[in-house]
């Protein structure tokens, strides 16, 4: 008997610097795929309908990560658009850096959209506290990995 189990898994990390470039923390974190984001996947197997996951934004609230969310709690800012976006054998990476003034604040929540408002959220996470000023640069490499299990 053949049996076919998949699991996508989410990790991130997450750089803060300051001004000069000097790194202030380094972390990594797990994420929770809701369930917006496993029908995203899905709906992108059998067409495009959807929009590619496109942006990342950041929040405030540190309510326990659910299946059921579509959206981070209190985004500090706006979504920002992801530098990058690649596919490497059954991982994707996601990157986006929020400049000096982009998502400042006591940062303990971040999401993955597929729209700059509205849309789709493939997950969230939420974190302790990284506190960002607003001269510090931050950087959060979100890697989404596909296995059989």
């Amino acid at each position: 008997m053949i049996k076919d189990a998949l699991k996508l898994s989410g990790e991130l990390t997450i750089v803060l610097k300051d001004k000069d470039g000097k790194v202030k923390q380094e972390r990594q974190e797990k994420n929770l795929v809701v369930d917006s984001g496993l029908d995203f996947i899905c709906s992108r197997m059998v067409g495009t309908a959807s929009a590619v996951m496109s942006h990342m934004a950041v929040g405030s609230d540190n309510t326990a990560t659910a299946a059921g969310q579509t959206d981070l709690l209190s985004i500090l800012g706006s979504r920002e658009e992801l530098d990058s976006g690649t596919n490497t054998d059954n991982t994707v990476t996601y990157v986006s850096t929020f400049e000096s003034g982009d998502g400042t604040g006591a940062i303990v929540e971040a999401g993955i959209f597929n729209a700059a408002s509205a849309g789709d959220m493939l997950c969230r996470t939420v974190f302790p506290v990284v506190n960002k000023g607003a001269e510090d640069t931050m950087t959060i490499t979100w890697t989404i990995t596909l296995s059989a299990v």
